[in-house]
């Protein structure tokens, strides 16, 4: 089963996070199928960048987003 969840990046109290399609049973930082968006907390707005037509293509697949990032799909949603 694919999930849509955060991949970590950036340094040390520095996080930054990419949007990725992976294997429900793979760890985090496994090789992803592929990239959809990414995620800066640090800015101010934080910063969100998603292809939707991807992240509907993976949903309709049956792919289950995460908490986090279902909730990232809906703030892009409603601002679009």
């Amino acid at each position: 089963m694919m999930t849509l969840r955060l991949m970590r990046f950036g340094a040390k109290s520095k996080p930054s996070y990419r949007i990725v399609v992976v294997d429900s049973k793979k760890p985090r930082e496994s090789r992803p199928k592929e990239f959809i968006g990414s995620y800066n907390p640090l800015t101010e707005p934080a910063e969100i960048n998603v292809d939707l037509e991807k992240a509907k293509f993976w949903l309709d697949r049956g792919a289950k987003p995460s908490q986090t990032v279902k909730s990232l799909l809906d703030k892009v949603s409603k601002n679009k």
